[in-house]
C-alpha cells in the first residue's frame, strides 16, 4: 500500500445487497451504480472540459468545434463527398448539412454536385478555407498547453479513448473510422 494511501484513505463503496447472479458478466465488488464508478460520466464530463478548452482557441477563426473536426478532415482531403464526412465525423445528415451551409456562407467551403454521380454532393475548401488551416496549426499545441498534460499523456489517453470507441464498436455501435496515427 503507498504512503498516499494511508495518509488519504478511500471510503469503501457500500455493497449492493441482493444483487442478482448475472452469469458471463464480471463481478463488480461495492456499488456498480455510484456515479464516481461509470464510465460515461467520466467520458461525459471530460469531453465538455476539453471542448471549453477549444471554445475560446476557434472563436477567433469563427469555428464551432464541430465546425473545425469538419474542416480537420477536409484538410487533410478536399474534396469529399458528404457521405465521406459523414462516415469519417461519425454524424448523421441532418445534423452535418447546416454546419456546411455555415461553412459555405462563411467563405469556406463550396457544396457542389459531383460530375460523375449527380446524387453525391462533394465538400471543398475555397481559398479562405485552404487559408485558415495556417491559422488552426496553433490550436493542438494551445490545447496541449492549456491540459498541462504532457504529449506522451494525452497520445496515451487518446490510444485509449480509441481502444474504447473500437470496444463500444464491437458491442454493436456503428463503426468508426481508423483513427490517424499521429493524431492527439
Amino acid at each position: 500500500m503507498s504512503d498516499t494511501a494511508d495518509i488519504h484513505p478511500r471510503p469503501s463503496l457500500p455493497e449492493t445487497p441482493g444483487l442478482p447472479e448475472m452469469p458471463g458478466l464480471p463481478e463488480m465488488p461495492g456499488d456498480p451504480l455510484a456515479l464516481e464508478r461509470q464510465v460515461c460520466f467520466a467520458v461525459s464530463i471530460a469531453a465538455r472540459s476539453v471542448l471549453s478548452i477549444y471554445r475560446p482557441i476557434l472563436e477567433p477563426m469563427g469555428l464551432t468545434h464541430p465546425q473545425y473536426l469538419v474542416m480537420l478532415a477536409l484538410w487533410g482531403k478536399s474534396p469529399l463527398a458528404v457521405k465521406e464526412l459523414i462516415d469519417m465525423l461519425q454524424l448523421d445528415g441532418p445534423t452535418l448539412s447546416p454546419m456546411l451551409k455555415r461553412l459555405e456562407s462563411a467563405g469556406l467551403v463550396t457544396r457542389s454536385r459531383d460530375p460523375q454521380d449527380e446524387r453525391q454532393l462533394r465538400v471543398a475548401l475555397t481559398e479562405k478555407g485552404r487559408d485558415l488551416r495556417q491559422e488552426a496549426l496553433k490550436v493542438p499545441p494551445t490545447v496541449v498547453a492549456k491540459l498541462g498534460m504532457s504529449l506522451g499523456e494525452l497520445e496515451e489517453l487518446h490510444k485509449n479513448l480509441t481502444a474504447l470507441n473500437e470496444a463500444a464498436r464491437r458491442a454493436g455501435i456503428k463503426p468508426l473510422p481508423a483513427p490517424a496515427r499521429d493524431s492527439v
